[in-house]
């Protein structure tokens, strides 16, 4: 049996469905969990990630269409597979335009279901690819501004449903445009390189972002850490760029805990976020550079 590295929520009122699809969706290698209708569904969301929803269509308090209009507005990274009886009305068509990867007939062929599972799973594997070409900056290989908008918004989204904290770095380049007006650009391409090289040591693999924001201007956003480790990991960033030895520069960096304010569209959430930390940032400049200012 090979191990997916892919979690699947199966949901159908059926308890006899539910149990045999869920057996049969874990015997494939998947990871695999269970809800009984479209709201606990949505609880099981709330707490947990899953990469493909499989759903029924009729069902009662919250059907298949409307959990899949839910999952489509709310979880744009989780793609659903929606099965129907042989007597229901929904049509192949109706579910692909309401937004489903695909659709599967009731009762399942185990070599069917397997298939599309495998499909769906080839092709997040696919789409992810593309996005990381997209979504990386060519000079450092961090990721970039694009990469970040979003992955603020789902780091933030997900500790507050997971209940734990959050924090947002942005660091500068010190005296950059000295140093590149001095020794050309190609020396400056080589120190921001290295910002990106530090960055990722000193961060958490698989746990902490980072990120070139723009210019000579970083980010990272650290997860499940409380603030005394994010501002340990940030000094040692700044530790191990001095020891590079790029004459003249340091790093400033401001670090700021980010908290899902629900009394705010995100996007303004997000750009108070954003400021609190550039201000942090410009303090730690103004009060002489090579320093963590925390707020």
């Amino acid at each position: 049996m090979k191990n997916h590295n892919v979690k699947i929520l199966v949901v159908d009122d059926d308890q006899l469905v539910l149990d045999a699809l869920s057996m049969l969706v874990a015997s494939f290698g998947y990871k695999c969990a269970i809800a009984a209708n479209g709201l606990e569904a949505i609880d099981k969301l709330k707490v947990d990630d899953f990469d493909i929803v499989v759903t029924d269509v009729v069902m009662p308090g919250m059907d298949g269409l409307e959990l899949l209009k839910y999952i489509k507005e709310h979880y744009t990274g989780t793609d659903v597979i929606v099965a129907t009886g042989y007597t229901d009305k929904s049509s192949y068509a109706d579910v692909i335009h309401a937004g489903a990867i695909d659709f599967i007939k009731k009762p399942f062929e185990r070599d069917e279901l397997e298939a599309k599972l495998s499909r769906v799973e080839r092709e997040r594997l696919m789409v992810r690819k593309l996005e990381k070409l997209s979504m990386c900056d060519s000079l450092t290989g961090l990721f970039n501004r694009r990469s970040f908008d979003l992955k603020l918004g789902e780091e933030v989204q997900r500790a507050y449903r997971q209940d734990y904290q959050v924090y947002l770095a942005m660091l500068d380049i010190d005296n950059f445009k000295g140093y590149n007006d001095s020794f050309g650009h190609p020396a400056g391409d080589k120190v921001l390189n290295a910002v990106g090289m530090i960055l990722n040591d000193c961060t958490r693999h698989n746990v902490d972002f980072t990120f070139r924001y723009g210019g000579d201007e970083f980010a990272a956003i650290l997860t499940q850490t409380s603030i005394e480790q994010a501002e340990k990991i940030m000094h040692r960033v700044l530790a191990c760029y001095m020891q590079a030895g790029f004459e003249g520069t340091s790093l400033s960096a401001g670090l700021v805990a980010c908290k899902r304010n629900e009394d705010l569209p995100w996007i303004e959430n997000a750009a108070e976020m954003i400021e609190r930390a550039d201000k942090a940032l410009y303090e730690a400049k103004n009060k002489g550079k090579n320093k963590v200012v925390v707020k």
